[in-house]
């Protein structure tokens, strides 16, 4: 490896040994320092904008708000189709090389909905910003510690996840200043500014070069149909255990997604001030950085493809307590503190999984290929629990997601772990 982080354990077992300070800036781990300040930028400025800027660009156009969030809608939409792309080329070329395109699109497609004059333009616009998301957010971030590190990856995929979890804490309230100061059309020409000017530079010039050596994939040396019974075996990257992981994250998918935009609002229609649910929302954030700060310390030694199950399990829990114990605020804030932790732990595992099962070769396209459902599900979710909370109810809704939960689970819990 030439990252240089195995330490033996034992035949066929190895430990990342966590690297000093000083290799954040000089080592391959520099890579996490970089990526940890563009994926802020990057997640700030595509991703968790629109929340606070939609209701104004509709305003601004004379368009009806869900009409203005489809754009959105449609941008992971577009993510999700060019993923497998994006993965491939960082497994041929490297993140220096694609995510500076990525930062670069990201800026053209926010110009684009500065200055779009009409719903074509705009639609435009956001195809070119799913374009940017596929090649900026977490899944090419993987792609690129994966192509780096190799099959020790975990720990770097792990230490990035809790610089990205501050995304929203530091995205949300600056969007807001700036809306209160220059507009919505002045925040997203300042994003512009830091995603040509800061994110892609520093993919371009700070992000490491050199590839971690490849390793053999014992799936693809063994003949089909024989057992993989050694250390570090390997699961193909294609079949019954690859269709459960795309699944089980698909399905997934669908819960972060449309909770965001539906649990805060159900909460208060459930009667809880609007002040409570802020408060319990900011619950969120802190969880999942909390259980990503517990998985880098004691997670080492428990395989990834376990850190989903309890995560979905966590999940689950939630789920059926708010659905058994009397609504009251105390147990809104304990959901969203379990919802956090599980998402903060699937955040990791999106990274982790893929590599633990079916190894470092080819890992961004991997992961590319597991991006393209997700984010297609993604897209969809706000959309679906949406027409289903207008047409049944709140706790039909809650129903519906704990339903995706369940199936993420089983899909999960399906996957038979290498030998």
């Amino acid at each position: 490896m030439d990252s240089g982080l195995r330490a033996s354990r034992g035949p066929g077992m190895t430990k990342t040994i966590m690297p000093s300070p000083r290799d954040f800036f000089l080592g391959p781990w520099r890579a996490v320092s970089v990526l940890g300040v563009t994926e802020i930028l990057s997640w700030g400025a595509l991703f968790y904008p629109p929340v606070l800027t939609v209701p104004l660009i509709a305003a601004d156009h004379g368009w009806s708000k869900s009409f203005t969030m489809g754009g959105f809608s449609v941008g992971l939409l577009v993510g999700g189709l060019v993923s497998r792309y994006v993965g491939a080329l960082i497994d041929r070329f490297g993140g220096h090389v694609v995510m500076p395109c990525g930062s670069l699109i990201g800026a053209a497609g926010l110009l684009g909905l500065v200055y779009a004059l009409n719903a074509l333009a705009y639609y435009a616009a956001w195809t070119v910003l799913g374009v940017a998301m596929a090649a900026a957010l977490y899944d090419p971030a993987f792609a690129t510690l994966g192509r780096i590190f190799g099959r020790d990856a975990r720990a770097p995929i792990t230490t990035l996840t809790l610089a990205g979890g501050f995304a929203s804490t530091v995205s949300w309230p600056v969007t807001q200043v700036l809306i209160d100061h220059i507009g919505w059309r002045g925040a997203y020409l300042v994003y512009a500014a830091l995603l040509a000017l800061v994110a892609a530079p520093l993919h371009a010039l700070a992000l490491p070069r050199q590839r971690a050596t490849p390793i053999a994939r014992a799936a693809e040396r063994e003949p089909k149909g024989v057992p993989q019974t050694k250390p570090g075996a390997l699961l193909p990257a294609y079949g019954i255990a690859y269709t459960l992981v795309a699944a089980a994250f698909s399905a997934y998918a669908f819960v972060p997604s449309a909770l965001s935009a539906q649990l805060l609002a159900i909460f208060e229609r459930f009667g809880l001030t609007p002040a409570t649910v802020v408060a319990i929302g900011m619950l969120f954030g802190p969880a999942q950085v909390l259980a990503r700060i517990c998985e880098l310390a004691f997670g080492a030694d428990l395989h990834p493809l376990w850190t989903a199950r309890l995560a979905i399990g966590l999940l689950v829990a939630a789920f059926v307590l708010l659905a058994l114990l009397p609504f009251s605020a105390p147990l809104a804030a304990g959901f969203a503190v379990m919802y956090g932790m599980a998402n903060g732990l699937m955040t990791i595992a999106r990274g982790t999984v893929p590599l633990a099962l079916f190894g470092a070769a080819g890992y961004g396209r991997l992961i590319g290929r597991i991006a393209g459902p997700y984010l297609v599900v993604q897209a969809a979710a706000p959309v679906c629990l949406s027409f289903v909370a207008e047409r049944t109810s709140d706790g039909a809704s809650l129903a519906l997601v704990a339903a995706f939960a369940v199936v993420a689970l089983l899909c999960f819990a399906a996957i038979r772990q290498p030998a």
